[in-house]
């Protein structure tokens, strides 16, 4: 009989933990990161807020097209990626910009994935077992976030639309929290049946 509850326990905590990973993790906005409203411009390009503001907190979160993006402001560059890491959908607002072979990243908090600024190659530490002392290199695995082109002009910054005729990774995420994610949809889900 004990067995039956100690399995029972063990089955019960195993499907919270699957709960509680399936629905992911809670977004929290630290003082260094705030959301931008972004204005379309007559030109197409999408206004995220003013130089300074940007240079002062280092990085802003704002839809573009109902997609989440996130400005960086780097060692006197901006650069801007979709907000959710290719790898699970952690949030890249959140995580810490590291150095690594000359080139700014951003390590996503949730899983450490590193992704860098300027081109959105996913980087990763790899060995060759065939050298006699392999030694741990930095490899790339290819672009797999989505990168946007910043502009900016007369004291604002401002972000190029998506070109989605080609897509990457990291489109999956974006896709999936537009509009505020699982959630919203749910609420829109609901709201849609009760009328």
């Amino acid at each position: 009989m004990l067995d039956l509850i100690v399995l029972s326990l063990h089955f019960l905590l195993c499907f919270l933990i699957f709960l509680a990973i399936w629905r992911g993790h809670e977004d929290v906005d630290l003082p260094s990161s705030s959301t931008g409203t972004a204005e379309v411009e007559p030109d197409g390009l999408i206004l995220i807020g003013k130089e300074d503001d940007i240079k002062k907190s280092q990085r802003i979160t704002a839809k573009v097209n109902g997609r989440e993006v996130v400005v960086f402001y780097h060692e006197g560059k901006f650069h801007a990626l979709d907000s959710r890491c290719y790898h699970e959908g952690g949030p890249l607002c959140l995580g810490e910009i590291e150095d690594i072979n000359g080139q700014a990243c951003i390590v996503c908090p949730w899983h450490k994935y590193k992704i860098t600024l300027e081109t959105g190659e996913g980087l990763y530490e790899g060995i060759n077992p065939l050298e006699p002392s392999p030694t741990p290199q930095w490899q790339s695995k290819g672009v797999k976030q989505r990168i946007h082109k910043v502009t900016v002009d007369n004291g604002n910054v401002y972000v190029s639309p998506p070109d989605l005729s080609v897509s990457f990774d990291s489109d999956y995420f974006a896709e999936k929290y537009k509009n505020g994610g699982d959630l919203s949809m749910e609420k829109q889900s609901s709201s849609q049946a009760a009328g």
